[in-house]
């Protein structure tokens, strides 16, 4: 699935409209539909059994497609002789079963409609509802002879329809006396911090402790980069149409948008890989058709250690002997053959036995700490491993940055670096450092503000355009760690992992993903391949470990690995 800027998604818009000749209204009409529905669905599942309470929201991503509506066999009236009359063959009756609600006059919905196109979008929802007999009144946020164009079209329906409508600051109105709120106050197109009637209504809105549906984006989100201004609409279900916007996939946009629906509004999906969006949602079908790679992990009956490929691990420390092991048992666990652990001399007693799938090479470090000379030794054992890692548990050590640059272009294989070697690069310029091989970096937010040269803070304010460009600049696989993890390659492209559990934030879950992706690359795959898959089986592999444990917060490392 394309993620999308606000750009991005204007461009399409403008096409759909004036290439394809597909009118605005109708684009309009269809979001209003589908918000409507996602409302309905909403309501349904307050209803039932799941006890789903008012205010509370859902974190993920869903992508539907605007679905059939249900067809049922009806029976016609009595006939003559007082029994069942059947329809003619074929006769069917069509049910919107989408917009179907049990008990729906127990429903009283506000619809937040701002003077834009997103306002828009809400008034032609609010239609909706109504048909579904839900009780709607609209709320303007500014005078409605404000409106234009299409959205003043559906103000017009509206009224001929005799929807109640209000206007903030002239009419009465108590958010807190209706059963849910619909925010189309709004759009992609504003910037900055809502000002006047539109920031208190949406903190009236937050304050009302109702459920929150925004349409596309909550109201006071960016949608490219996920700020979240203040205020900003706290939702539980935010129907994004046509494309995923970059902001609900970035926090703490990504938490204020709680569970985002994709609905297709008749803006063609092809629009967006004919345009070479260069952002994609981490999923099965994206790994399968735009990376190509064998989600099934497939072996060969004729396989053999061989086979699978033989990574090498430069890795731990007297202080850090843990980083390494788990990396190790990491990259068996992905699937290779075989795993050199090259470790410091010192440390070779008290890692005997730790795991016996493992090879253990001791380089000439002192104690227990590496040293500007191992690297020979290094270079020496990557000449018959199919990919090298460094970096778990590494330290800091003399003459580090030059050990690096000798590893960096004397190793004829994929690089992988991680921890201790990420912070050695941010000492040096390396932009003048050759290098014929892919390199994957695989920072957390802390080792990408000193890579960047820049603070954590100023890396979170937009994940996904800081990887793409990094990536891009210096030619690197960037796997920018944490929730919602990025993959942006040198061509361009971002992936942006959903999988994982927040019991992940613990020692060593970053030393696993390093293994995983090294036991990948050391099977075949291509940097951007290993990078992506792994990631994603990573969070899998967190996400069943954290199933096992009566507490997620008790997860470790170490149940990631056993989870693979």
């Amino acid at each position: 699935m394309d993620v999308v800027t606000a750009e991005e998604m204007r461009k399409f818009d403008r096409e759909t409209i004036e290439r394809l000749g597909i009118p605005a209204i109708a684009l309009m009409e269809n979001a209003g539909r589908a918000i409507a529905e996602e409302v309905i669905a909403l309501c349904r599942r307050r209803g039932d059994s799941s006890g789903y309470a008012a205010g509370t929201r859902e974190l993920g991503v869903d992508v539907e497609a605007n679905g059939e509506a249900g067809r049922v066999r009806g029976l016609a009236g009595g006939g003559a002789g007082g029994g069942p009359m059947m329809p003619p063959p074929g006769f069917t009756v069509s049910a919107d079963a989408a917009l179907a609600l049990a008990h729906a006059e127990a429903e009283h919905w506000l619809v937040l409609a701002g003077k834009g196109n997103n306002g828009g979008d809400g008034i032609a929802a609010a239609r909706y509802l109504r048909e579904a007999g839900i009780a709607v009144t609209l709320v303007y946020a500014a005078a409605p002879d404000s409106l234009a164009g299409e959205a003043a079209l559906q103000r017009d329906a509206a009224a001929a329809m005799g929807l109640p409508a209000v206007v903030y600051g002239r009419d009465g109105l108590d958010l807190a006396a209706c059963s849910g709120i619909v925010d189309a106050l709004l759009g992609t197109g504003s910037a900055g911090a809502p000002r006047g009637a539109y920031a208190e209504l949406i903190a009236a809105a937050n304050a009302s402790g109702r459920p929150i549906v925004s349409a596309d984006i909550p109201s006071g989100l960016d949608a490219d980069t996920g700020e979240t201004h203040e205020p900003c609409i706290h939702a539980a279900v935010t129907v994004c149409l046509a494309f995923l916007k970059r902001g609900l996939l970035q926090y703490p946009g990504a938490e204020a948008a709680g569970h985002v629906v994709v609905r297709s509004i008749g803006i063609p999906a092809a629009l967006a890989r004919e345009s070479g969006v260069q952002v994609s949602l981490l999923t099965p079908e994206v790994l399968q058709t735009r990376l190509q790679v064998d989600v099934s992990r497939r072996r060969s009956p004729e396989g053999h250690k061989g086979t699978y490929g033989h990574v090498l691990l430069a890795a731990g420390s007297l202080r850090m002997s843990g980083a390494g092991l788990l990396s190790a048992r990491a990259a068996l666990r992905a699937g290779c053959g075989l795993v050199t652990w090259a470790l410091p001399e010192v440390l070779l007693p008290y890692v005997i036995g730790a795991a016996p799938e493992l090879m253990l090479a001791p380089v000439a470090g002192e104690g227990g700490a590496w040293n500007a000379g191992t690297s020979a030794e290094l270079l020496n054992l990557s000449g018959s491993r199919d990919v090298t890692a460094i970096g778990p548990g590494l330290g800091r050590f003399e003459g580090d940055t030059e050990w690096l640059r000798s590893l960096w272009e004397g190793i004829q294989s994929p690089l992988i670096l991680d921890a201790d070697a990420l912070n050695i690069l941010a000492d040096t310029d390396y932009s003048t450092w050759t290098r014929r091989h892919p390199v994957i970096l695989t920072p957390h937010p802390g080792e990408m503000a000193r890579l960047a040269g820049m603070s954590t803070a100023e890396v979170q304010r937009d994940r996904i355009g800081l990887a793409l460009d990094y990536a891009r600049k210096h030619g690197v696989i960037l796997v920018l760690k944490g929730a919602h993890t990025v993959i942006a390659t040198p061509e361009g492209q971002a992936y942006i992992n959903i999988t994982g559990h927040p019991g992940m934030g613990t020692g060593g879950a970053g030393d696993v993903l390093t293994g995983m992706i090294s036991g990948l690359l050391a099977q075949g795959m291509e940097a951007a391949q290993a990078a992506a898959f792994g990631v994603y089986l990573h969070g899998l592999a967190g996400e069943r470990a954290a199933r096992k444990r009566n507490d997620p917060a008790a997860l470790i490392a170490g149940d990631i690995i056993e989870a693979l």
